[in-house]
């Protein structure tokens, strides 16, 4: 059901262009200035590592006054944790291995037990979810893992790979499932339930680190999807019109003070939605945390 990924080829030249570059500025300086072909390599290859602190740098200046503010010793530690996991989703999981752990959805034992739909964020693809994936399998549940295309797209666009992806685990369960979803995702997720009416079609809705009613880095993007997150977009708008306090009790909201891409943190809430913070963890970081991954399978399986 997954023939090819946009992203997954746009991530590969990236990774291997900036491999390539590094290793050629290596070797264009290593017998007459080491030193330079060393710094040279390093700042190519772990560049991102400035423009993730850069966006630590705002997250402090516009959550200062929040309810929840991150210490500098929070920040530093969320800094590194996004430094580390970065490269595993961007240059490793989603470029080259986003088909790896397939979609499970045949066998009789499926059954009676409930599934999973995962939905990616921006500059994603379902490679994303891998350990996600692994775990599902080894529980014997059924999921499906999606790709969301164009990747630069309206959000709207999005709900029919949703549909679908919820049609096939249900077929294959028998049972509504679970949507777990992550950043962008739940607002896919959303869009989804206000266009097809969609509710009784779901179990529960997880979100991490979903921009719910914006975010503040919103403001700097000239893309679809981008300008409807920013803070209080006109989209997210006519969103928040299909919610209420008693239709989010369906949704567990996971957040962090320390969201280098959400921000204001209150922005990755809903009222009356289970929300549960995790202080100290930056955004890609936010989806790969024990006790994230733990309760969120732990919820699919009891329901």
């Amino acid at each position: 059901m997954h023939p090819h990924s946009a992203l997954a080829r746009l991530q590969q030249f990236t990774t291997l262009g900036l491999l390539a570059a590094a290793a050629a500025w290596l070797a264009w300086h290593w017998q007459s200035a080491p030193w330079l072909g060393v710094s040279g390599f390093a700042a190519i290859v772990l560049g991102y590592a400035i423009f993730l602190a850069v966006e630590f740098v705002a997250l402090y200046f516009v959550d200062r006054r929040a309810a929840h503010p991150a210490s500098a010793g929070e920040l530093a530690r969320a800094w590194w944790g996004e430094v580390r996991v970065a490269p595993v989703v961007f240059c490793w999981r989603q470029p080259f291995r986003w088909n790896a752990v397939p979609d499970h959805l045949n066998g009789a034992a499926l059954k009676g037990r409930r599934g999973a739909v995962f939905i990616h964020g921006f500059v994603c693809n379902r490679g994303f979810w891998t350990p996600w994936l692994r775990r599902m399998r080894a529980s014997g549940h059924a999921y499906a893992a999606v790709n969301l295309q164009p990747v630069f797209g309206s959000i709207d666009g999005y709900v029919p790979i949703i549909d679908d992806a919820v049609r096939r685990v249900t077929a294959a369960t028998g049972l509504p499932p679970v949507l777990v979803c992550h950043s962008m995702g739940g607002l896919a997720a959303r869009a989804w339930l206000r266009e097809q009416q969609a509710d009784a079609r779901v179990a529960h809705i997880i979100t991490i680190g979903t921009p719910h009613r914006g975010t503040w880095l919103g403001r700097f993007s000239r893309l679809a999807n981008g300008r409807q997150m920013r803070l209080e977009s006109g989209w997210l708008g006519e969103l928040a019109k299909y919610g209420s306090a008693q239709r989010h009790a369906s949704f567990t909201c996971w957040f962090s003070n320390c969201d280098n891409i959400v921000f204001p943190v209150e922005t990755a809430t809903l009222p009356g939605a289970d929300n549960r913070m995790v202080r100290g963890v930056a955004h890609v970081d936010l989806a790969f945390v024990p006790r994230v991954m733990d309760e969120s399978l732990a919820r699919i399986t009891a329901l």
